[in-house]
């Protein structure tokens, strides 16, 4: 496409579209011409962008329809339309989108942890490392279990300290050492910590305790992990896009993401604070661990899956986050 002919074949309706958007007041026919000039250049900028994204152009039409929307809007959508769609459109698209990241970082993540445990449990020298037996059959015996306190306020320390975890892998994504460093510290925890326990006869406490909470907890650490390895490849590839441009995108989709984060590692505190030290039948307990990472990725395919396939990104929308320059090469 010629794009010095398509700009002066449209420019006057561009022109027009500019002129109505900067009245303070518009008739009926001038409202009527302000949206179908609206459309019409929507248009154009798809066109634009996917036939010859001329920078210059883009960014011209990208703020002339800002500006045209929100002289056509007024008002944003009541407060509570966002929130619905952010919890059912937005949230969702920004996990869904790096699904595949996180099932990557999942099975290398069990790997190491499985390594690690077979390790303490086969070595003597790795069982030992774990600390004096004394200390070892205190922990087996005792403190494992008894760190499971039932209650609000054991829940509440739970999520901080896991959102916190979750947090450091997104922020620290840039680096691209922050996220494995943190997978890696926690993979190699869980695992040497169950080896000791299978060593002393008692991985079956281990996994009865782990598994109600562990299995949404440690989902989430590993989307976590995920999304900021994929901040990180942003700016390794950031495509069509200038580094500046594909950061920012890819980290607003990535703050929802960890929202979306939040909420997960939330109710997985619950589960961990009212469910794993609780008295119920261990069969219970881990069916409704099961029940939560079932529910959190049907969530994410059924509801992300949809919502990506009909164009959304889990970034805010072209309006929202302003216009953006498209570079080749």
């Amino acid at each position: 496409m010629d794009i010095d002919a398509f700009t002066a074949v449209h420019s006057k309706e561009w022109d027009r579209l500019a002129q109505l958007a900067g009245r303070r007041r518009l008739d009926g026919a001038e409202a009527d011409e302000l949206v179908r000039l609206y459309q019409a250049v929507a248009t154009h900028l798809s066109t634009v962008r996917s036939a010859a994204p001329d920078p210059a152009v883009v960014t011209r039409l990208s703020e002339l329809l800002v500006r045209a929307r929100a002289k056509i809007a007024g008002a944003h959508e009541p407060a509570w339309r966002g929130v619905v769609r952010f919890a059912v459109v937005t949230a969702p698209a920004a996990v869904y989108r790096i699904r595949w990241w996180t099932h990557a970082v999942t099975a290398a993540a069990l790997a190491v942890a499985v390594v690690a445990g077979v390790n303490v449990a086969t070595d003597p020298e790795a069982l030992r490392a774990m600390g004096p037996p004394s200390v070892q059959e205190q922990y087996v015996n005792q403190a494992f279990a008894e760190y499971y306190d039932p209650g609000a306020g054991f829940a509440g320390v739970v999520w901080s300290n896991n959102f916190r975890i979750a947090l450091f892998s997104i922020g620290g994504g840039i680096t691209g050492i922050v996220p494995l460093f943190v997978l890696w510290q926690n993979s190699v925890s869980v695992g040497a910590i169950g080896g000791m326990m299978a060593a002393h006869g008692e991985l079956d406490t281990f996994l009865t305790l782990i598994a109600p909470h562990g299995l949404l907890e440690l989902t989430a650490i590993f989307v976590a992990g995920a999304a900021g390895l994929r901040f990180f490849w942003s700016w390794i590839d950031p495509g069509p896009l200038k580094r500046s441009a594909s950061l920012a995108r890819e980290g607003r989709s990535l703050i929802t993401a960890g929202i979306t984060l939040m909420a997960a590692l939330g109710v997985s505190g619950l589960i961990e604070g009212f469910v794993t030290g609780s008295s119920m039948f261990w069969w219970l307990k881990i069916l409704i661990g099961a029940v939560a990472l079932g529910a959190f990725w049907a969530y994410v395919y059924v509801l992300g899956g949809r919502a990506v396939r009909d164009g959304e990104t889990g970034d805010l929308s072209s309006d929202e986050a302003g216009a953006y320059a498209v570079t080749a090469g």
